[in-house]
């Protein structure tokens, strides 16, 4: 819980005016929840961007550190053997490293992406024995999965220390 009750805002950041192509609507909605979830996390206090407030043990780093698992096998081809684990970031990984982490990865999958030039191909990566789904599906589902994590970072970040905003 915050030890304080003094809010800080921030002030809300549009959805994207974006280019008209389906690729581009994709493309930016996605970037934008990026750059929202590394905000949310960017310069929250240790040891609470740790700690959980919820019952469910959810904390602010371990929510991205999630998502740049998910990033890196969705986009890049990484293996996860057990996606829980996911949800923890290592004792010695600093926000700043996290941060710094998801957005090398964010830059890596969009280069993937930059060369993806029709949305019902597969996704090039290289898992073998599974197949890779179509572009349009893994923009999709890293729009739900992105966003539906930044709402609970969103509310971790609040219940740290007051800040509130996109």
């Amino acid at each position: 819980m915050p030890t304080t009750t003094r809010r800080r805002y921030r002030h809300d950041t549009p959805p994207p005016r974006t280019g008209s192509s389906e690729t581009e609507i994709l493309r930016g909605f996605l970037d934008y929840l990026r750059t929202s979830i590394a905000a949310k996390v960017d310069s929250a206090p240790e040891p609470q961007v740790r700690t959980s407030a919820v019952p469910s043990g959810t904390n602010l780093l371990g929510l991205l550190n999630h998502l740049t698992v998910v990033e890196r096998s969705m986009f890049l081809g990484d293996k996860v053997t057990d996606w829980q684990a996911t949800f923890q970031a290592a004792p010695t990984d600093s926000v700043a490293d996290l941060v710094a982490r998801y957005r090398d990865t964010v830059e890596r999958a969009n280069k993937v992406l930059d060369k993806c030039t029709d949305l019902g191909a597969p996704v090039p990566r290289s898992q073998p024995g599974r197949p890779a789904p179509t572009v349009r599906w893994a923009l999709t589902h890293m729009i739900e999965e992105t966003g539906r994590h930044a709402g609970h970072a969103d509310i971790l970040r609040e219940l740290i220390d007051g800040t509130t905003g996109r």
